[in-house]
């Protein structure tokens, strides 16, 4: 029902908001309940969106084998794992901080808000980019107890990036969504320039990007890692056209767990040689 890559995704910028507010590595206690508190609130709004589509998912035959429609899981079951996982995420805040048991609740609200959205909004993705996009902002919560402004430039880029591609990914849904209703860019702007519009908002996420570098005057090691964003977000958009959607998946799964890893992994280092 959940796969790994779910966490993967928002894990390292996650981490990356972490390192820039400890100005390095945070200590082992603060990354071992970050990584608790990533997993186990994905884990949580992962199910609990499986419990809401679970309709709408087994009239989608591309989705139709999931576990709820398939029965392989029951509801109850999916229903308990969500109270348990939104447990452990309100845990492992309580081990951080004050103010991060506190905004607990609400992130709690934005991470499962989102699977209802797409029944009356086109603007779906950014929601879903806004639950993953807090993931930085909360990291930086729990270790400095306190919120710096300069934090959400990367709550915004990891937004539209995650915007971008749940873009990309919807499109195999468009026949679908237009004939049950359902609202996504792909229905109101067809597959060409929904795939265009993907692309408006990824350039959007270098821009933040490239911003949170100067904001934090991070040095060329940082500046390399947008390359590399770069240079991967391209090869991803090379894989998808309006008329072949078939590596999707690839595009979807494996090229944005690169994406994140790779530009953490640079972020990283530049903060460590720095220091």
């Amino acid at each position: 029902m959940i796969k790994w890559e779910h966490s993967v995704f928002a894990l390292p910028f996650a981490l990356c908001g972490a390192m820039l507010a400890a100005g390095g590595f945070p200590t082992i206690h603060q990354l071992l309940w970050i990584v608790i508190a990533m997993v186990s609130a994905r884990s949580a709004a992962m199910a609990f969106n499986r419990l809401a589509d679970a309709t709408i998912d087994a009239a989608n035959p591309r989705t139709r084998m999931r576990a709820l429609p398939a029965g392989t899981l029951s509801r109850e079951f999916v229903a308990l794992f969500t109270v348990a996982s939104c447990a452990v995420f309100v845990f492992a805040a309580s081990r951080l901080n004050h103010l991060a048991l506190w905004l607990s609740p609400v992130a709690l609200a934005v991470l499962l808000s989102y699977s209802y959205t797409k029944r009356f909004t086109r603007w779906s993705h950014l929601m879903l980019g806004f639950a993953l996009g807090i993931a930085p902002a909360a990291a930086w919560i729990a270790i400095r107890g306190s919120l710096d402004p300069r934090i959400l430039i990367l709550t915004g880029a990891v937004t539209f990036w995650v915007g971008g591609f749940d873009v990309l990914y919807a499109c195999q849904d468009y026949d679908f969504d237009c004939k049950y209703g359902l609202h996504s860019v792909p229905r109101y702007l067809g597959i060409s320039r929904a795939l265009l519009f993907a692309r408006v908002l990824h350039a959007a996420m270098i821009g933040l990007l490239i911003w949170l570098v100067v904001a934090f005057h991070l040095g060329i090691l940082a500046a390399v890692g947008i390359a590399a964003v770069v240079i991967l977000l391209g090869y991803e958009h090379s894989l998808v056209s309006h008329d072949d959607l078939s590596k999707l998946n690839a595009a979807f799964f494996t090229m944005n767990g690169v994406i994140s890893v790779a530009f953490f992994a640079f972020v990283a280092a530049d903060l460590l040689v720095r220091r």
